[in-house]
């Protein structure tokens, strides 16, 4: 049959259903005439590929929808065609291999293929039939039919059909997430990992103001592919760039980001790439809370029926950061309000030297007009003097005194904390941000926030430290340990020491800016020993004190015992002066006071303060020189003193010791 066809370019056969040849005013097919036309124009409008090919593979007929698919322009052009061109390359040999045996042995073939477009050479997916037409009288196959429909539209379709379910997901998926989620870092980073999935774009993240500064802050960020110049918490300037205009107009924005004719380039996103961005305000009512922030780095731009959507986003996610704002808020006073309820809880149970000042020595009173001259004022101050002269009551004074006297006075003994840990005690740790770490903590400038921080002997605080706590006083923000957000603080310093700190500066050992930073207004607290008039007043407070507290009636202490505590040196200062009474108030069984003086008397008058660390120096210098200045180590001088290694360095520094020069 193949052989006996005719040439196509020569005698084309018509095609199947206009066949001429009739037989008492019918066709072949046994269709009359007028309802043949009908058919043919029903193919020709069909919205599908129709085609007839001869048995000898010429194409003798494609519908108009069948060559605008494949891009030829009229019968003429279809006419020097062959059935097997319409196919992909790829996919001829299977064409004529495996589709046209089956159809000429079972009639038809259904399934996918690719066809070719004749100018561009491009791939068409379709859904394709052939099939064979045979004569009706003789029953003899004499042409191919064949139906195809594309499946690039239908594709499409189905894509943005999904689409729209992924965008309705999402919104679903946003509204569980803002009702199920308050933790607003873990809530942004889950949102915006889930926008970049369903908007096919490269980076999606959330901007929030700065605090008390006019930028933003990228607070959470999903970029798989950044090269590292965007990074959450890095800051983007809100002056004259696009990203603040949305924030200042609450207007949205989508466009090219390297396009500088409105506005400053952001010059972190162009370095990541990124070429087309879309930035949505995040509204609450009328105040706008932060950006939503999408880019791509291709060719492909946000589309206005995306940025119609992206609203719908945005006011989902304003929700969510609305909602986390105010609970973070709140967690975070309640938390604060808690830490300091326990920590004045504990205040209460601790037993103060004394109630007030006590003294009515000159010295005494020039020292306590500095502090009201002072206390009004925010000022740093930073008291001086010996150990036990009262230098936390003066601390206490200055605070009582001034407009935070209704807010909280915290107080950290730096010397009383061991190295490791005063930087979490004072500026608080995240939950896992080291061994032991189990749990959040808030830090001492926190629970001292509008009020008071009193750092008693801040002369202990090691040098590594010093550079933090500078920063505290001067730009008044901070991070707790493990995290990298900065929070910022409103708190009065006073610092207290016994220490000689311009000796200290002069041997490196504490930061000369720092020093500078503390000594804005110092205090001298005097020792008693130059305030020998006070001492017969303390004495009878002390007495009264104590045997209220032990249930004991003393009403007279003699002149001899106020004449010898006046003539005492007191190297421990009022500190040594209270232990002494109440020592003296034990051993009174009647009602005059028993005071031991044989204590005073065997005692050295001229005690040298700080004597006890200079021994602990020659100690240690002493055993460093027998380890040959090896300091850990199964023979370092660390296991020698029975120290841990860390200890033994933190002492090193505190004490000014250092290996000597060869």
């Amino acid at each position: 049959m193949e052989k006996d066809a005719p040439d196509n370019r020569r005698s084309r056969p018509t095609p199947y259903f206009t066949r001429p040849e009739t037989t008492e005013g019918t066709t072949r097919r046994g269709l009359a005439e007028p309802e043949a036309a009908r058919l043919a124009a029903v193919v020709e409008k069909s919205l599908d590929f129709v085609g007839i090919a001869g048995l000898d593979t010429a194409m003798v007929y494609v519908n108009a929808a069948g060559q605008k698919l494949v891009g030829l322009n009229g019968m003429g052009e279809v006419g020097a065609t062959r059935r097997t061109d319409y196919f992909f390359p790829e996919d001829r040999e299977f064409v004529e291999q495996v589709i046209t045996p089956a159809v000429l042995k079972n009639g038809s073939w259904s399934g996918e293929i690719r066809f070719r477009h004749f100018k561009t050479g491009q791939a068409i997916p379709v859904i394709y039939k052939l099939f064979r037409i045979d004569d009706p009288a003789r029953g003899e196959p004499i042409n191919f039919g064949a139906v195809a429909r594309d499946m690039t539209v239908r594709r499409r379709l189905e894509r943005e059909l999904e689409r729209e379910r992924d965008r309705l997901r999402l919104l679903l998926e946003l509204n569980n997430r803002v009702v199920s989620n308050l933790d607003l870092h873990e809530l942004l980073r889950a949102i915006a990992a889930s926008i970049r999935r369903v908007m096919e774009c490269d980076a999606v993240s959330v901007t929030l103001p700065a605090s008390e500064t006019n930028q933003l802050r990228v607070f959470a960020l999903d970029f798989p592919g950044s090269k590292g110049f965007l990074q959450e918490e890095c800051l983007v300037a809100a002056d004259g760039s696009v990203l603040g205009s949305v924030f200042r107009t609450g207007r949205p924005w989508a466009g090219r980001l390297d396009d500088p004719s409105h506005f400053q380039p952001i010059t972190k996103a162009l370095a990541e790439g990124l070429r087309f961005a879309c930035f949505m305000p995040l509204l609450a009512g009328k105040r706008v809370l932060g950006t939503l922030n999408l880019a791509r780095t291709g060719k492909a731009s946000f589309r206005e029926e995306d940025v119609d959507f992206l609203s719908q986003v945005a006011r989902q996610v304003a929700i969510a950061v609305d909602n986390a704002l105010a609970h973070r808020e709140v967690a975070e006073s309640r938390d604060r309000l808690e830490k300091q309820t326990i920590y004045l809880q504990e205040e209460i149970r601790t037993e103060h030297n004394f109630d007030e000042i006590i003294g009515e020595s000159r010295v005494l009173k020039q020292a306590l007009k500095q502090v009201e001259t002072v206390a009004p004022t925010d000022s740093t101050v930073l008291i001086l003097g010996e150990t036990g002269t009262g230098k936390e009551l003066i601390a206490r004074a200055l605070h009582n005194l001034s407009s935070r006297k209704d807010k909280t006075f915290v107080k950290v003994n730096c010397a009383a904390i061991p190295l490791g840990l005063l930087e979490s005690e004072l500026f608080g740790h995240e939950k896992g941000a080291f061994t032991g770490a189990i749990a959040r903590r808030v830090g001492r400038f926190e629970l001292a926030h509008l009020g008071t921080l009193f750092l008693d002997e801040i002369g202990d605080i090691p040098v590594e430290l010093q550079s933090k706590l500078l920063r505290v006083l001067q730009e008044r923000e901070f991070e707790r340990l493990g995290s990298s957000r900065t929070i910022r603080c409103n708190v009065r310093l006073i610092a207290a020491t016994s220490r000689d700190l311009r000796q200290m500066v002069a041997e490196r050992r504490f930061r000369d800016d720092l020093y500078y930073r503390l000594n804005i207004f110092p205090i001298a607290v005097p020792p008693l020993r130059d305030r020998s008039r006070d001492i017969p007043l303390l004495v009878r407070h002390f007495v009264a004190k104590y045997s209220q507290r032990m249930n004991k009636k003393i009403d007279t202490v003699s002149k001899e015992i106020i004449d010898a505590l006046t003539r005492y040196r007191w190297p421990g200062n009022i500190r040594e002066l209270q232990n002494f009474v109440e020592r003296a108030v034990i051993l009174t069984q009647d009602a005059g006071l028993n005071a031991p003086l044989t204590e005073l008397r065997n005692a050295a008058p001229s005690a040298v303060t700080g004597s006890l660390e200079h021994a602990e120096r020659e100690h240690i210098t002493k055993i460093l020189r027998e380890a040959k200045w090896v300091i850990g180590g199964r023979n370092g001088a660390a296991i020698r003193l029975g120290l841990k290694r860390t200890t033994l360095l933190y002492k090193l520094a505190r004490l000014g010791i250092s290996r000597p020069k060869v």
